[in-house]
C-alpha cells in the first residue's frame, strides 16, 4: 500500500478493502478485451444476433462501459473486423519476409489466408457477417474495399514477374477465388484446416501463368480492374495484338 493511498483512507475514515487495491485497466486494453468477447460471441453464434450485454459480460465489463468506447453494436463490429484484418496482414507479412521467388511469395498469401488466424471458427464467422454487414452498412462497405484492395495490391506485386501486364486481371480472379473459397469452407463445419484452399489458390495460379506463357504474344491496355466490381470484364486485347 502506497503512503498516499494509507493517507487518503485515513482521512476518509475508509475500511480497507480488497477494492482499495483495485487497479483501472488502460482504455487500450479493455478495448482489446471487448472486442476479444465480441469476436468470441459472433464465432459462438453464428451470426451478429449478439447483443451488448452479452459481449460485455463476456468481456467482464459493464454494458455501460462497452457503450461508452463503441457506440453502437456495429461500431464495435466494424473494430473487431478492423483486429481481423489487422492479424491477416501480419500473418502475410510474415510469411513472405525472406521469401525470394514469386512463387513462394504467393504461396505464403495463400497460407496466411487459409492459415490458422484467419481460419479460426470465429473468425470465419466473423468474415461471413462482414460480408451480410457490408451489404447495408457503408463503413462496412469501405473497410472491406480496403480488405480488397490490399490484397489485390499484393497480388499483383507477386504476379507481376510472371504475368506482366496481365497481373492486374489474374490478380483479380485470384482475389476473387480467395474469398469464394474462404466462404465455401466456412459452410464446411468439418473444415478445420485450409490447407486444401491454399492449394487450389496456387493451382489455379500455375494454371493461368501456363496459358500466359503459351499465348505470350497477347498485349493488354494498361488498366487495372476494379477487384471489387463483381461484373469487370477482363482486360482486353489490343486492337494490335
Amino acid at each position: 500500500m502506497t503512503d498516499q493511498l494509507i493517507r487518503w483512507i485515513a482521512k476518509e475514515k475508509q475500511p480497507v478493502t480488497k477494492d482499495s487495491f483495485v487497479v483501472r485497466k488502460p482504455e487500450a486494453e479493455r478495448r482489446s478485451e471487448i472486442i476479444d468477447a465480441t469476436i468470441r460471441e459472433i464465432g459462438a453464434t453464428g451470426n451478429l444476433n449478439v447483443t451488448v450485454g452479452q459481449i460485455a459480460k463476456s468481456a467482464g465489463v459493464s454494458s455501460g462501459l462497452a457503450f461508452h468506447y463503441f457506440k453502437d453494436k456495429d461500431t464495435l463490429f466494424l473494430a473487431a473486423m478492423r483486429t481481423i484484418l489487422t492479424n491477416y496482414r501480419r500473418d502475410v507479412s510474415i510469411l513472405t519476409k525472406g521469401t525470394t521467388t514469386p512463387e513462394a511469395r504467393l504461396e505464403a498469401i495463400a497460407n496466411a489466408s487459409f492459415g490458422l488466424t484467419s481460419f479460426r471458427r470465429e473468425a470465419i464467422s466473423a468474415w461471413v457477417n462482414f460480408y451480410a454487414l457490408a451489404l447495408r452498412s457503408p463503413a462496412a462497405r469501405r473497410l472491406l474495399y480496403i480488405y480488397q484492395r490490399r490484397l489485390h495490391s499484393n497480388l499483383v506485386y507477386t504476379l507481376r514477374p510472371t504475368c506482366g501486364a496481365r497481373a492486374p486481371d489474374v490478380a483479380r480472379r485470384i482475389g476473387g477465388l480467395i474469398d469464394g473459397l474462404y466462404l465455401r469452407y466456412a459452410l464446411d463445419p468439418q473444415a478445420n484446416d485450409g490447407s486444401e484452399g491454399a492449394d487450389h489458390i496456387l493451382r489455379a495460379a500455375r494454371a493461368e501463368q501456363t496459358e500466359l506463357n503459351a499465348n505470350d504474344a497477347m498485349s493488354v491496355r494498361d488498366e487495372d480492374p476494379n477487384p471489387m466490381d463483381p461484373i469487370a470484364k477482363p482486360q482486353e486485347l489490343n486492337d494490335n495484338a
